[in-house]
């Protein structure tokens, strides 16, 4: 299975992170004395960045460059201290990386979160296994769905794209998968429904880790 490369999401596949997000959004959004929203607001919020997650959080009127950006830095130093204080990782996720990893499968990860905070999560949660690479959003560097941050991996890994899948739980994820020319593998434990993976054309629909782990491996 050496030849093989997974490149996971982050947010929604392999943690579940909203609850921090909702946490450090609406502390943000109360320094400014703006409505908080709920934990079911945020999973629509989340999946094209932070600077996008708080451009939705905010009302309409104040969503300028400037506010955002202020914003946005606010958010970003309160949440870097605070990032794994309600995160988990989803059940059977250690499992699924244990196994890939066993049999030899590179792992990697690239993510919409700020690079930093990418980082740090996975050293957090997965600081045990060998990532090959681990790629938050950067400065010049463009977001998913956007193939760019798969092809790196893949030319940083030495992989073939026929051998490579993206698993993610979003439209965004399959979105960059198929653009990429790599298998698509959507979960549907995370913070989007099945129909937008549908949508999306997921090559491959896993309801539970293994089956991810058993549709890479076989």
């Amino acid at each position: 299975m050496s030849n093989k490369l997974a490149i996971f999401d982050l947010d929604g596949t392999l943690l579940n992170t909203i609850g921090d997000l909702a946490h450090c959004c609406n502390h943000m959004l109360s320094l400014r004395g703006l409505e908080t929203h709920s934990y079911e607001q945020y999973c629509s919020f989340v999946g094209n960045g932070i600077t996008r997650l708080v451009e939705r959080a905010m009302p309409e009127q104040l969503r300028t460059a400037e506010y955002i950006a202020a914003a946005r830095k606010d958010f970003v130093e309160y949440y870097y201290n605070n990032i794994d204080n309600h995160t988990v990782a989803y059940q059977g996720v250690r499992e699924l990386i244990k196994s890939l990893a066993d049999a030899g499968v590179t792992l990697a990860v690239a993510s919409n979160k700020f690079h930093d905070g990418t980082v740090r999560l996975i050293e957090r949660f997965f600081g045990e296994y060998k990532w090959s690479a681990i790629y938050g959003n950067r400065d010049g560097f463009p977001l998913k769905p956007d193939p760019a941050i798969v092809e790196l991996i893949i030319g940083q890994c030495g992989a073939s794209k026929e051998n490579t899948y993206f698993i993610g739980d979003s439209g965004v994820d399959i979105q960059t998968a198929n653009s990429a020319g790599v298998h698509s593998v959507g979960v549907t434990w995370g913070f989007r429904a099945r129909e937008e993976l549908v949508e999306n054309n997921a090559e491959f629909i896993a309801d539970e880790p293994e089956m991810v782990a058993s549709y890479i491996l076989s």
